[in-house]
Protein backbone atom coordinates (compact mmCIF):
# COMPACT_ATOMS: atom_id res chain seq x y z
CA UNK A 1 0.00 0.00 0.00
CA UNK A 2 2.90 2.32 0.67
CA UNK A 3 4.20 1.79 -2.86
CA UNK A 4 0.97 3.13 -4.37
CA UNK A 5 0.32 5.73 -1.66
CA UNK A 6 -2.95 4.05 -0.64
CA UNK A 7 -4.09 4.75 2.90
CA UNK A 8 -7.72 3.56 2.72
CA UNK A 9 -7.94 1.05 5.60
CA UNK A 10 -11.23 -0.40 4.37
CA UNK A 11 -9.71 -1.09 0.94
CA UNK A 12 -6.67 -2.64 2.58
CA UNK A 13 -8.89 -4.87 4.71
CA UNK A 14 -11.02 -5.88 1.72
CA UNK A 15 -7.96 -6.77 -0.35
CA UNK A 16 -6.32 -8.76 2.43
CA UNK A 17 -9.56 -10.64 3.11
CA UNK A 18 -9.67 -11.86 -0.49
CA UNK A 19 -6.85 -14.25 0.48
CA UNK A 20 -9.31 -15.99 2.80
CA UNK A 21 -11.55 -17.04 -0.11
CA UNK A 22 -9.16 -18.15 -2.82
CA UNK A 23 -10.12 -20.44 -5.65
CA UNK A 24 -7.56 -22.91 -6.93
CA UNK A 25 -6.72 -23.55 -10.56
CA UNK A 26 -9.02 -26.15 -12.14
CA UNK A 27 -6.38 -28.92 -12.34
CA UNK A 28 -5.30 -28.66 -8.70
CA UNK A 29 -7.77 -31.10 -7.05
CA UNK A 30 -7.15 -33.79 -9.67
CA UNK A 31 -3.38 -33.29 -9.51
CA UNK A 32 -3.33 -33.53 -5.72
CA UNK A 33 -5.51 -36.64 -5.85
CA UNK A 34 -3.16 -38.29 -8.37
CA UNK A 35 -0.12 -37.42 -6.26
CA UNK A 36 -1.76 -38.95 -3.18
CA UNK A 37 -2.48 -42.08 -5.23
CA UNK A 38 1.27 -42.23 -5.90
CA UNK A 39 1.79 -42.19 -2.12
CA UNK A 40 3.12 -38.63 -1.93
CA UNK A 41 2.76 -36.48 1.16
CA UNK A 42 1.38 -33.08 0.26
CA UNK A 43 2.03 -29.83 2.09
CA UNK A 44 1.87 -26.08 1.67
CA UNK A 45 4.75 -23.89 2.85
CA UNK A 46 3.60 -20.29 2.74
CA UNK A 47 4.45 -16.77 3.79
CA UNK A 48 0.75 -16.49 4.68
CA UNK A 49 -0.65 -16.73 8.19
CA UNK A 50 -2.06 -20.01 9.54
CA UNK A 51 -5.57 -18.48 9.53
CA UNK A 52 -5.24 -17.36 5.91
CA UNK A 53 -3.90 -20.77 4.82
CA UNK A 54 -6.63 -22.72 6.59
CA UNK A 55 -9.35 -20.50 5.17
CA UNK A 56 -7.93 -20.54 1.63
CA UNK A 57 -7.60 -24.34 1.42
CA UNK A 58 -11.10 -24.77 2.86
CA UNK A 59 -12.65 -22.31 0.40
CA UNK A 60 -10.82 -23.93 -2.52
CA UNK A 61 -12.00 -27.42 -1.49
CA UNK A 62 -8.54 -28.99 -1.18
CA UNK A 63 -8.19 -29.21 2.61
CA UNK A 64 -8.77 -32.99 2.64
CA UNK A 65 -5.99 -33.51 0.08
CA UNK A 66 -3.20 -31.92 2.13
CA UNK A 67 -1.15 -33.43 4.94
CA UNK A 68 0.43 -30.23 6.26
CA UNK A 69 -0.15 -26.48 6.19
CA UNK A 70 3.05 -24.71 7.21
CA UNK A 71 3.24 -20.98 7.79
CA UNK A 72 6.37 -18.89 8.20
CA UNK A 73 4.73 -17.52 11.34
CA UNK A 74 6.19 -20.55 13.11
CA UNK A 75 9.68 -19.41 12.11
CA UNK A 76 9.29 -15.66 12.43
CA UNK A 77 10.89 -14.85 9.06
CA UNK A 78 9.74 -14.92 5.43
CA UNK A 79 10.79 -17.03 2.47
CA UNK A 80 13.26 -17.17 0.83
CA UNK A 81 15.21 -17.23 4.10
CA UNK A 82 16.78 -20.72 4.47
CA UNK A 83 15.31 -21.05 7.98
CA UNK A 84 11.86 -21.39 6.42
CA UNK A 85 12.92 -24.28 4.20
CA UNK A 86 14.74 -25.85 7.19
CA UNK A 87 11.48 -25.58 9.14
CA UNK A 88 9.71 -27.57 6.42
CA UNK A 89 12.21 -30.46 6.34
CA UNK A 90 12.29 -30.60 10.14
CA UNK A 91 8.50 -30.66 10.34
CA UNK A 92 8.20 -33.27 7.60
CA UNK A 93 11.12 -35.30 8.92
CA UNK A 94 12.75 -35.78 5.52
CA UNK A 95 15.97 -34.57 3.90
CA UNK A 96 15.90 -31.54 1.60
CA UNK A 97 16.67 -33.57 -1.53
CA UNK A 98 13.48 -35.60 -0.92
CA UNK A 99 11.27 -32.51 -1.23
CA UNK A 100 9.74 -31.66 -4.61
CA UNK A 101 8.87 -27.99 -4.26
CA UNK A 102 6.51 -26.17 -6.61
CA UNK A 103 5.94 -22.44 -6.85
CA UNK A 104 4.86 -19.84 -9.36
CA UNK A 105 7.38 -17.43 -7.83
CA UNK A 106 10.87 -17.62 -9.32
CA UNK A 107 12.40 -16.09 -6.17
CA UNK A 108 10.82 -18.88 -4.11
CA UNK A 109 12.14 -21.51 -6.52
CA UNK A 110 15.63 -19.98 -6.22
CA UNK A 111 15.45 -20.04 -2.42
CA UNK A 112 14.18 -23.63 -2.32
CA UNK A 113 16.76 -24.80 -4.87
CA UNK A 114 19.60 -23.15 -2.97
CA UNK A 115 18.43 -25.03 0.13
CA UNK A 116 18.55 -28.34 -1.72
CA UNK A 117 14.92 -28.96 -2.71
CA UNK A 118 14.08 -30.35 -6.14
CA UNK A 119 12.10 -27.55 -7.77
CA UNK A 120 9.30 -27.13 -10.29
CA UNK A 121 8.50 -23.61 -11.43
CA UNK A 122 4.83 -23.29 -12.41
CA UNK A 123 5.13 -20.59 -15.06
CA UNK A 124 1.51 -20.20 -16.14
CA UNK A 125 2.01 -16.88 -17.91
CA UNK A 126 5.21 -17.82 -19.77
CA UNK A 127 7.39 -15.33 -17.92
CA UNK A 128 11.04 -15.08 -18.93
CA UNK A 129 13.56 -16.64 -16.56
CA UNK A 130 14.79 -14.23 -13.93
CA UNK A 131 18.47 -13.69 -13.30
CA UNK A 132 18.70 -15.64 -10.09
CA UNK A 133 21.50 -17.83 -8.83
CA UNK A 134 19.42 -21.02 -8.90
CA UNK A 135 17.14 -22.25 -11.67
CA UNK A 136 14.25 -24.72 -11.43
CA UNK A 137 14.83 -28.37 -12.16
CA UNK A 138 11.64 -28.35 -14.24
CA UNK A 139 9.37 -25.64 -15.65
CA UNK A 140 5.67 -26.34 -16.30
CA UNK A 141 2.78 -24.19 -17.51
CA UNK A 142 0.31 -25.92 -15.13
CA UNK A 143 0.22 -28.74 -12.62
CA UNK A 144 -1.26 -31.28 -15.09
CA UNK A 145 2.05 -33.06 -15.76
CA UNK A 146 3.35 -32.92 -12.19
CA UNK A 147 2.35 -36.50 -11.20
CA UNK A 148 4.11 -37.83 -14.31
CA UNK A 149 7.38 -36.21 -13.20
CA UNK A 150 7.60 -38.50 -10.20
CA UNK A 151 7.86 -41.59 -12.39
CA UNK A 152 10.85 -39.86 -14.02
CA UNK A 153 12.17 -38.79 -10.56
CA UNK A 154 12.30 -35.11 -11.53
Amino acid sequence: FDTFDVDDERLKSDLLNTYLQLDCYPEVPETLTRLRQHGKRLAILSNGSPHMLASAVRSSGIHDLLDELMSVESVGIYKPDPLVYRFAVDRLGIPAHSVAFQSSNAWDIAGAASFGFRTVWINRSDQPCERLSFEPDVELKSLHKLPDLFSAEL
